[in-house]
């Protein structure tokens, strides 16, 4: 499971590093090669998938009934999608397009997501956890703990 935040630097090259506490898991969830997809999701952020995870919501993709959601989805979350390789020192390439999207210049913090890691610029990663702060008791509420 991928949980916690780390504050990254995005170096001259584009390339980010994976910090330890995350490679554990996600070497667990390589196929063949060492390789993750890079894409934009809902939020103003790059979200790193294991291949396997992003296939699995191709495949939803697929499947949806309503096809102008699922065109949605494919122009941007599919569309924009980049399988790139994570390097011997566990580094992964940005692509600039990606990296203009997510506002994303050096600094950056990498947010664990259960089955995902999102990386935040680290102005709009602040700007986000002042806007969730008025919800997140009643998010707790719902959480059977």
């Amino acid at each position: 499971m991928f949980a916690g935040s780390y504050q990254l630097t995005i170096d001259d090259k584009g390339r980010l590093a994976i910090p330890a506490r995350f490679r554990q898991h996600l070497s667990a969830q390589f196929e063949s090669g060492q390789q993750v997809v890079v894409t934009k999701g809902p939020d103003p952020c790059l979200q790193i998938y294991p291949v396997q995870a992003f296939q699995a919501i191709t495949q939803q993709i697929k499947d949806m009934e309503d096809q102008l959601q699922a065109e949605v989805l494919k122009f941007a979350f599919v569309g924009l999608a980049v399988e790139t390789e994570v390097d011997k020192q566990w580094r992964v390439s940005l692509p600039l397009i990606l990296r203009r999207q997510a506002h994303m210049e050096s600094g950056a913090v990498l947010v664990g997501q259960i089955d995902r890691l999102d990386l935040w610029s680290e102005s709009l990663w602040t700007e986000r956890l002042e806007e969730i702060q008025p919800l997140l008791k009643d998010a707790f509420r719902n959480l059977k703990r």
